[in-house]
Order: structure tokens, then sequence, then C-alpha cells
């Protein structure tokens, strides 16, 4: 079994703590195995399964600061598949690996935004579909390190964007297509906002600390998960979790229409496709190797569900149809749109 260091915001499990407490089974050896009920010294409580001491298999981890876990558990880490509600009323749903969402997840954000696709040590990576509540519009296509990156599409009610994207931002050329059943082609650029100034105690106080603002925000998640910063944190462990990809400040996307054409299949973007990606993290053994039965877990805690979600948030270019659109002939007329 592999070497596991607890983070003091959850763990401290150990029977030599006199504040601690914990009522169910053990092994021979005095471990805890089995079925149990912990009240940790820092005022968190955890009722699931154990394996020779460690929380493994089923549970219900409940942090001091409001928030819960409720899934799988391997060798001490969540691990499978679990929900995972935070103190602001944000909740995941989905996969999880060695205490990261990792796998095919749901996120439900405080301001009803939805996204739901693939996962990587806590960032939103592989194909993914995000939709803002407030308007309507879906995002579906390619996510790297947390960013848009890379082929999709944008759905609007009445018209969609197909095209590629650079750190959540549409870039290179693309198409929009209509109710009419007719397409606008051109291409987006990044010009510089007019309108940005970044401060000078903006940049003073993000220098004063040494943090840039994602890894601010990385910190302040990591809290709520009842990980301490500068102990066993993600945010000092890189094989753990990783950073997203940082941002263009000051930059506005513009578009520049060319041609508008009949509506022809043949003439839009690529489809984003799932990355092809080795698995970079070992995985843990999921079988208690200890005699003995383990019984049907009790219902120690009962909980309902958050309705109110939190956002905490937070190019690639092909030339796919620059041989169709030289040859077309007849009238063009172009116009610009923004999204």
């Amino acid at each position: 079994m592999p070497t596991r260091v607890v983070p003091d915001g959850e763990g401290g499990e150990g029977d030599r703590n006199p504040l601690g407490r914990y009522e169910g089974e053990r092994n021979e050896r005095g471990e805890r195995h089995g079925q149990g009920k912990a009240l940790l010294p820092n005022g968190d409580m955890y009722v699931g399964s154990y394996c020779k001491g460690l929380r493994h298999g089923k549970g219900i981890y409940v942090f001091r600061n409001g928030a819960r876990y409720d899934g799988d558990w391997r060798c001490g880490l969540k691990y499978g598949v679990g929900t995972f509600w935070y103190p602001d009323g944000t909740r995941y749903e989905g996969d999880w690996k060695r205490d990261t969402k990792y796998g095919f997840g749901v996120y439900h954000y405080v301001n009803n935004d939805v996204y739901e696709g693939s996962w990587k040590k806590n960032l939103r990576h592989g194909m993914g579909t995000y939709l803002y509540s407030a308007t309507g519009t879906q995002f579906m296509g390619t996510w790297i390190k947390g960013r848009m990156q890379g082929p999709g599409k944008l759905i609007h009610p009445r018209h969609h964007f197909h095209g590629f994207w650079e750190l959540n931002q549409p870039f290179g050329r693309g198409c929009f297509t209509f109710e009419n059943h007719c397409m606008q082609h051109g291409h987006y650029i990044h010009i510089r906002d007019p309108n940005y100034d970044e401060t000078q105690e903006e940049s003073e106080s993000l220098a004063a600390v040494g943090v840039s603002p994602e890894k601010a925000t990385q910190s302040a998640n990591e809290t709520a998960e009842g990980i301490e910063p500068g102990k066993d944190s993600l945010l000092t462990n890189p094989s753990v979790t990783e950073k997203p990809l940082p941002l263009k400040k000051g930059i506005i996307a513009l578009w520049r229409a060319r041609y508008i054409t009949a509506y022809n299949p043949d003439l839009l973007p690529p489809e984003p496709e799932p990355l092809q990606e080795e698995a970079s993290q070992q995985s843990l053994d999921d079988k208690c190797e200890e005699d003995g039965h383990w019984p049907e877990s009790e219902q120690y805690l009962t909980h309902e569900e958050c309705e109110g979600e939190y956002h905490r948030e937070q190019s690639q270019e092909e030339e796919y149809f620059e041989d169709h659109i030289d040859s077309l002939s007849g009238d063009s007329a172009s116009r610009e749109e923004t999204i």
C-alpha cells in the first residue's frame, strides 16, 4: 500500500489524540477496519468503511466548514465516483482519482451554469459542454487545462458558430450558420482592448504576495475542500493537480467576415475529438486484503442537495475550407457579428 501523508484539513484520525473519537470495527491489530464513525480532532466527521486504518470503500466525509463528500475512497483518498458539495452550494458529481476530479463529471455552479465533460487533476480537460444559464448558450468542444482550446462550437438560440478557440476566446477561421440555411465565413483576430487598464495597484498587490490570480483561485478551492495550503496542499504538490493555462489579459476577439454561402456541411470546420492521452496517475488497489465480512453501510448521515451553484472561475487553426471558398463564384456579402 502506498505511503499516505494526510493533510491537516482532511484527516487527523490518530487514536492518540484525545480530542478525536472513533466508534466502529477494528481488525486484530487494532486498526480501524470495517464500518465506523469518526469525529476528528479538527471538527470534521467521517462515516463509512475503513481498511487497515484508512478510509476505503463507501463513506461520507463532512467538513467543519460545511462542505461534504459522499462517495468512494481508496487508501484514504477520494477515488472512484462521488459527489462533493462546497459550502457555497457549488456541486461536483463524477469521477475522482487520488483526491482530484479526474475522468467524467458534472459541475453545477452557483449561477446555475453547468459543465459536463472530462476532467484531469481538478481542471476541465478533454471533451466537454458548458451551459451558460443566463443566455441559454452552450459551448461544445475541447478543453485543455481548464481553458477552451481547439475546435468547438457555440450554440446560440437562433444561430451557431463553428470554429477554433485559444485560451477561452475564438481565434482563426470559422463560420456562422443561421436558421435561413446560409453560412457566413470569416475569421477571428485578437486585438488589444482600448479600455483595458491593468492598474499599477493591481500589479503591485500581486507582486507583493508573489502569487498569480489563477493560483489564488486554486488556493481558495483547496480551502473549500478542507485542505490547508502549505501542508500537503495541492498547490505544493504538482503531481496531484495542475495549474490552468494563463489567460491573455486585455484582448478582444474581433470577427472579420469574408463570404456568405448557402449551407454546406462540407464547409464546416472539423468536429472536436477526444484527446488521446495516456493515464498519468498510477491506480490504487480497490480491494482490501483482510479477512472478515464487511456489513452494509449504515445511514448515519442524511443531506439535501443544494440548488444554488457557484462559478469559480473560472490555437488551433485549420484551413478547412480554403480550397472550397476560393472556387465559389457569384455575389458575396459580409457582415460583422459578435458572439
